[in-house]
This record gives C-alpha cells, structure tokens and sequence, in this order.
C-alpha cells in the first residue's frame, strides 16, 4: 500500500511525494474533526513545528454531521463538508498520510509505526482515533454490503443505492438510526426500523416526547418496531432478510445498522496508556504519558461542570476539545472545562442539548408547544444536571450556566427560565 504525503514541511517533503518515515515535532493520528482543529490549536502558538498527520480514511478531514443531516435534504454538497481545502494543509506546512492505519505506539521511544511498515518519530502525539462502529454479533452481521453508516464513502454508496421506491431496514433507533430514517423517507425510500428499546432515542428523550415523535415518523411513513431485536442476517438474491428474536422477518434492498461506536483504543493500548471507555486524560487532555495527549470520541476526561469522567461522542466537544489539545501540545497547558453540546433534527423537531441528557434522570419539560418547541431539565439531587433545548435556539450559553450554578431547582422554580 503506498501513502501520498501533500505538502511541503520543514524536513523539505515534496508534494505529492512518498516518504517510508520521519521525525516530527508533533503527529496526529486521526483525520477528523478533533485531529483537523488541532492542528489550528498548534499553528496559534507554533508557526514552525514539523506535522504529520496520518489518517485510515483516503480524504482530508471532514465534518461528519452532514452525513445524516444537511447532504440529504440539498442543504449542502459533497464538496462543502471538507474541513480545510488541500491547500491549506499545503500553506500550514503539514505533511497528510491518507488511507494508512496506525498499528503501533511505543512511548519509550517516542516512535509511531503504521501498517506499510513505516515509523515517525515525534515530540508530542495526539490520539485522535475516533471509533468504529458496533458490529451486530448475530449469524450474518458482518455479510458485505450492510452498511455501519459512519464515513463519507458510506454516504456516498448509500446515496447511489437509496433510489426514489427502494426499500431499507434501518436497526437502531439512536442518533444515528433516527437521522437516518428521516433522511431516507425524505428521499422517498420505504424505510423499516427495528431497535430493542421502547421508543426512539429513549436514552435521551424523556417517554412522552419519544413517543410523540416516534408517531410523527410513522405519520410520515416510517414503520417502526420497537421491542424488536435482530437475531440473524441472509442474502435473498439482492435483497436482506433480517429475522428477529420474536421470529419476525423484514426484506429490504438496504440495511443500515446504527448500533453506536466503540473506541479506537488498540493504538494507546499497544503503548501501555490507560484506556478502556476511551483514552484516560487529564483536564489538560494529556494521557497517562504527558507527551501523548487524545481528544474527541476517543477521548474519556474529567467533565468539570457535572464533576465525573465520561466521553462524548459529538461534533462541538471534537472541535473544541481538539484545538486545545492541539494549543497543550505547543505550550499552552490550559485546562479542559467546556460544555459540549450536541444537536439533531428530525423532521420539523430540532434542539440542542448540554450537559447530562440522560432520561433515565428525572426531567421536568416546560413546554410552550407540548413536545414540540420548549425546555426539558434532566435533574439529580435537586440539581439541573442536562438542558434539552427543543425548536429554542441561541440558549445554549444560557443552559450551560444554569448548570455550572449547581443551585437546587425545583419544576416551579424552573418554569420560564429559559425562553
């Protein structure tokens, strides 16, 4: 396999060129958006420093948002999620390796190798490995074909697929499956979801909203079978049969699986860093080796605001939590304390949420619309732990502060805090 390297960087690598190793001032391991935001957080306060910047996937870094979103309702083209043009790489003096895996760290010797048997050295290293998608361990799960939606070429084969009158299964009722679904039905393909849970997106939403947009999906046209878990997976000429645990059967030309990811921890592990719910890093996102740090969905830290440590898998903490990553690495040394937050639409239901929006907390909903446009508190202790923002826009700042106050809140207190 032979990976092209763009740019010229201040070892003198020549555009378009090949190179079999290297010492770097800094290495990213990730092409997405925590790896292409560090590499900003390092150019603010170091112009020089040599990059390297390997990545599995073939592209320069993209957004990922738009995959489910934006791409399918004409919103945006292909070519506009791209991060950074080519160029930029070029002009900031970074050398890109696309479409080569990391297969080993050894820290000691502060040396990265990569799956052609190449190896770079560097000073600092940033793990921004992502995760890779759950496979179904279920006869059939891993058959060709069956897409674990997740990258830019699975949006790019889904779509040439996902003709006006095709049929898809789509097995997940989280973010992803729910993005999904409506994106296909607004492209006119008969879409079926399967998902063990009781309704849509029940880890987050609270069981009279799930239930409410669940209904508008199957108003719209989307059959939905909740309680419902696949137990198999067979070809039928081009076609799928999923067969579940309750002997059920649905065909389909497409099936989708959005089981949630896993993350890329193999690299950290083959270096003796912390990992196992994510890469282990401090508040100032340096890893159990200080030269080493890891950010975005790889990334387990210190969440100061709700004082425990977690992951979180969503565009603004990747954006946020990589450029400082990225400013650490070059001097900087800044603690981590933003509040991610995270955004969906479905249908004519958007919101933005920050914190802990977890249902399984008690919530309070102060709804100016019933489930349609208002606010839900998700509580612990009395304390407004997460702030769900639904069809209300530009309060984020305002919910992040209502939970640093950590004041004890009450329904009555909290009715027309936000608006």
């Amino acid at each position: 396999m032979h990976a092209f390297i763009f740019g010229i960087n201040t070892q003198g690598i020549l555009s378009g060129g090949m190179r079999m190793g290297g010492r770097y001032r800094y290495i990213i391991v990730g092409g997405g958006l925590a790896g292409a935001s560090a590499i900003k957080g390092i150019r603010g306060r170091d112009r020089e420093g040599s990059i390297l910047l390997l990545c599995a996937e073939p592209h320069i870094p993209y957004d990922r948002p738009p995959l489910t979103k934006k791409l399918w309702f004409g919103k945006k083209k292909l070519e506009d999620i791209y991060l950074n043009p080519s160029e930029f790489y070029e002009k900031d003096g970074v050398s890109s390796r696309l479409g080569v895996r990391a297969v080993k760290c050894d820290a000691t010797e502060k040396t990265l190798h990569d799956e052609t048997g190449a190896s770079f050295q560097y000073e600092k290293l940033l793990m921004a490995t992502g995760g890779s998608p759950r496979i179904l361990d279920i006869p059939g799960g891993s058959l060709e074909d069956i897409f674990y939606y997740r990258s830019i070429d699975d949006y790019t084969r889904l779509r040439e697929k996902a003709k006006e009158g095709a049929s898809a299964i789509v097995v997940g009722g989280g973010f992803i499956g729910s993005e999904i679904a409506a994106a296909l039905n607004i492209n006119k393909v008969e879409v079926t979801m399967i998902f063990p849970s009781a309704y849509l997106c029940s880890r987050v939403f609270p069981e009279a909203l799930g239930l409410h947009i669940q209904e508008d999906f199957e108003k719209r046209g989307v059959h939905i079978f909740g309680h419902t878990t696949p137990a198999a997976i067979q070809r039928k000429g081009r076609k799928f049969v999923v067969t579940t645990t309750k002997k059920q059967s649905f065909e389909a030309d497409i099936l989708i699986v959005g089981a949630g990811i896993a993350p890329n921890i193999e690299l950290a592990r083959s270096a003796g860093i912390k990992a196992d719910d994510g890469v282990h890093v401090n508040e100032f996102l340096q890893t159990s080796d200080p030269d080493v740090f890891a950010a975005g969905d790889c990334a387990n830290f210190p969440y100061k605001a709700l004082s425990k440590r977690t992951r979180v898998e969503h565009w603004d903490n990747a954006l946020m939590q990589g450029a400082l990553a990225g400013e650490n690495m070059a001097g900087a040394m800044r603690p981590y304390d933003h509040m991610p937050y995270f955004f969906s639409d479905l249908f004519d239901f958007g919101y933005e949420a920050v914190g802990d929006v977890n249902s399984g907390l008690q919530t309070y909903a102060d709804w100016q619309e019933e489930n349609a446009k208002g606010v839900i508190y998700y509580f612990n202790e009395n304390k407004v732990r997460g702030v769900m923002l639904c069809n209300v826009w530009d309060k984020v700042e305002d919910a992040r502060k209502l939970i640093r106050k950590g004041e004890e809140h009450t329904p009555a207190s909290l009715k027309g805090a936000i608006r």
